[in-house]
């Protein structure tokens, strides 16, 4: 195991916070530059957006692991492992000169940044009460909408300026300095680590946590929240650059406006912590989501689809989102403390695995209009509603 710098049972919020950030930050900020790096290494659109559900796959799949490991071995040594692998996928994608490579690459990206995802969570929950878990995984929800709204920004501007592969150079300097910092300072959480278990136990203690309703509830309603967007972001390159005539550098804004509205929502959660039930609080934000949907829905289909009207309903959908998502991520962990790892990789599978439905779902049905996206939402917002009645 890997030494830690001071046995504590403290873990600074920031670092934390930066780590979780990194978990999803590739896969929104190579967003602006997909249809460019399509075009460089000759392929067409749908093969390009397998980046993006390839990535989503990955983020899924590996969660699974990072989660009863991390409850064995410690948080921080698996997050060591996990930034190594995030490290090596970036150096692989900046020389592809094919499409199967880059996928290769970004596959193995995603598999090093679940880790990310997963311990961030488990580590809060592992130095936090359950009232104030709540407070500090609004927080880091916070935060991990910051990344889908900056990043696609910071990708646009460097793809316009260095090319599309700029973007991978910039992503390896920030995981590579990260992981020297967590190396160097991050202590280790897990104060009550368990024996590694076989599959057989693995899968036992998943399915012991979706027998439990209030876990399926808040698990599924928050899975559709945290990555139903997504099914925006898959297409929003060739949506706003074929069909409303953006540049690469309006793209990524255009995707920093619509995020912007989950950092709201999150704002709104994290007050709301300890002063609205956590179901009240999930149950409004997921209202606001199926609003928005049918809104942009209704766009599209009356013809008067402009970037002012496209963005306007997406926006909304993102502050239901924000306000849905932590409140959620807050219900399901609180179920059994004990197994924060478990419960937190299961979630994350669940998340990025219907993320990656609903991005292959708009990119075959993408037809240059709004309405695969509107429909996705709002499918969603109607799974997470009849979700959260069991709550």
């Amino acid at each position: 195991m890997t030494h830690s710098p001071r046995p504590s049972a403290q873990a600074s919020l920031p670092l934390l916070v930066a780590v979780t950030m990194t978990g999803t930050v590739a896969l929104h900020i190579f967003v602006p530059a997909l249809a460019a790096a399509a075009a460089d290494l000759g392929t067409t659109p749908v093969a390009a957006q397998l980046t993006i559900t390839l990535y989503l796959v990955g983020l899924a799949c590996g969660q699974l692991v990072y989660g009863p490991v991390s409850d064995r071995f410690g948080r921080r040594p698996v997050l060591i492992a996990g930034l190594s692998l995030y490290l090596a996928g970036l150096l692989l994608a900046i020389p592809a000169t094919s499409i199967e490579v880059l996928i290769v690459a970004r596959v193995l990206q995603s598999l090093g940044a679940c880790g990310s995802l997963v311990l961030g969570r488990a580590m809060v929950r592992d130095v936090s009460t359950a009232t104030d878990a709540a407070r500090k995984i609004a927080i880091l929800t916070m935060a991990m909408t910051l990344t889908p709204a900056l990043a696609p920004a910071i990708g646009g501007l460097v793809a316009g300026a260095f090319g599309w592969r700029a973007v991978f150079v910039v992503l390896a300097a920030v995981v590579a300095g990260l992981a020297a910092l967590v190396v160097r300072t991050l202590p280790e959480t897990n104060r009550h680590p368990v024996a590694l278990p076989g599959i057989g136990a693995v899968a036992g203690a998943y399915l012991r946590l979706l027998r439990n309703p209030a876990y399926r509830a808040y698990m599924l309603a928050g899975a559709c929240a945290g990555t139903s967007l997504y099914a925006f972001l898959a297409v929003a390159p060739f949506l706003l650059v074929d069909r409303l005539g953006r540049s690469s550098q309006e793209v990524g804004l255009d995707c920093l406006i619509v995020v912007a509205g989950m950092v709201v929502g999150s704002g709104i959660a994290g007050r709301l912590a300890g002063r609205m039930p956590i179901r009240r609080a999930a149950r409004i934000g997921n209202g606001i989501c199926l609003a928005a949907a049918l809104a942009l829905l209704a766009i599209d289909r009356s013809g008067a689809l402009t970037v002012t009207t496209l963005l306007a309903p997406l926006v909304l959908y993102a502050v239901g989102i924000g306000l849905l998502g932590p409140n959620a991520v807050a219900g399901l962990m609180n179920v059994d403390p004990h197994a924060a790892g478990s419960a937190s990789s299961l979630y994350g599978f669940m998340q990025m695995a219907l993320g990656a439905l609903f991005t292959l779902a708009v990119a075959t049905w993408h037809d240059g209009s709004a309405m695969p996206v509107a429909v996705t939402l709002m499918a969603a917002s109607v799974i997470a509603a009849l979700a959260l009645r069991r709550a």
